[in-house]
């Protein structure tokens, strides 16, 4: 099986070979248009005519990590026919819409390159997709869904066509996430994600729309791509995919590869300045609020097509220290694990690791701004009963602890 590989209307390269051997190489095309060791496809995989041998698994973990985990991915397999395993077969049949702006189709496949269709639905049918995890995963039709998306949590991804939903075919680029209601002790977890997503907007970490809408009766979290743009594509890659993290080491503990520090490294080596002082923000922000999910899956890289790369905003924001868990941070701070044990000190310690000055400021403000957002905004009906009361008690109790 040979795939191509395109980006912006170009074919930059190939994936080719078995499924544990299988490898990346750039086009000729591709080097012209965008560079010789261009980064615009990945940090990790910059543009050349003779990529490294050394880095063939890095090249193939990258691939590998732009499929769904969980019981999205089983069912995608058994939509598909698929073999566990088998990467080149999985994004041949959903690659045409993946994270980021990549297109990547078979190019044995006479049936391609596909013509992108859409077809609107009603209320009633979106519900049905949302409630049928199996026979329409991520609400891909039999044969001529595309799309993939990394994640866990039961989700369909969508175009909005004006004021229309539609269902996406051969590879229509999805504009947005939809989230239904869990059943049980996941209840609130949509309204409480809204509500974190609201109070990253406050503080300038977050600027895409998420709000809560129902859909023949079931209350669903519609999200906006922060990966679309007026419909097209905007490329990203995440920090499992940057720094070469399998699976579920995107939590340090399993496996020791990930850790804020390395991914403030590589945001300094390949991103703006203040973009460092975004990612203190968002450490500060995900322990004042209790998500201790902030793992190297929800943090990314967007690259725009002109332009540097950029740290992408806040996303999948959700208060959970209320929820059934361990109480552990999915990447420690300053050494610490435990979410009840971190304190400003920690936070401040952690920041300084990174080389940023007046870290002690950043924690401070944030943690002002934070407390400030949470009093004036009020979580929606449907969200843990005592989420703000939480939050604000996270908040005194990290400033109580600063020197």
């Amino acid at each position: 099986m040979r795939l191509a590989i395109e980006l912006h209307g170009t074919v930059i390269g190939t994936l080719e070979g078995e499924p544990r051997s299988y490898d990346f190489t750039p086009s000729t095309e591709g080097i012209e248009r965008f560079g010789l060791g261009s980064t615009l496809l990945s940090a990790a995989i910059p543009l050349a005519p003779s990529p490294r041998r050394d880095h063939a698994a890095r090249r193939r973990n990258w691939f590998a990590e732009l499929l769904p985990e969980g019981e999205q991915h089983e069912y995608m397999l058994q939509q598909g026919k698929l073999k566990r395993g088998d990467t080149l077969g999985f994004l041949a049949r959903y690659g045409r819409d993946v994270a980021g702006a990549l297109q990547i189709w078979d190019l044995e496949d006479p049936g391609e390159p596909r013509i992108p269709e859409r077809r609107i639905l009603t209320s009633a049918e979106i519900r049905h997709l949302l409630e049928d995890p199996m026979g329409a995963p991520l609400a891909n039709a039999p044969g001529t869904g595309k799309s993939s998306l990394g994640g866990v949590q039961p989700k369909v991804v969508l175009a909005k066509v004006g004021e229309e939903w539609a269902q996406a075919l051969g590879g229509y680029a999805t504009t947005h996430i939809l989230k239904p209601q869990l059943s049980g002790d996941r209840a609130t977890v949509i309204f409480d994600e809204e509500y974190g997503s609201r109070l990253a907007r406050r503080l300038g970490l977050a600027d895409f729309e998420s709000r809560i809408q129902e859909f023949d009766g079931l209350s669903t979290l519609v999200i906006e791509r922060y990966d679309r743009s007026d419909g097209t594509r905007v490329h990203q890659e995440d920090f499992n995919q940057v720094l070469g993290a399998s699976g579920n080491e995107k939590y340090q503990e399993l496996g020791g590869v990930v850790s804020l520090k390395r991914v403030a490294d590589a945001l300094t080596r390949h991103a703006p300045e203040e973009d460092l002082r975004k990612l203190a923000q968002m450490v500060v922000f995900a322990v004042g609020i209790g998500n201790l999910d902030l793992h190297t899956k929800n943090l990314a890289l967007l690259h725009p097509l002109n332009g540097a790369a950029r740290l992408a905003p806040t996303y999948d924001a959700v208060p959970q220290a209320h929820m059934p868990n361990d109480g552990r941070l999915a990447l420690a701070v300053n050494g610490k694990y435990a979410h009840d044990a971190v304190s400003s000190d920690d936070l401040e310690a952690e920041l300084s690791s990174w080389g940023l000055r007046r870290a002690a400021r950043i924690v401070s403000d944030t943690l002002d701004q934070l407390q400030a957002a949470a009093t004036q905004e009020l979580p929606l009906e449907g969200a843990f009963p005592c989420l703000q009361e939480q939050i604000l008690g996270f908040v005194a109790r990290l400033a109580a602890t600063s020197r």
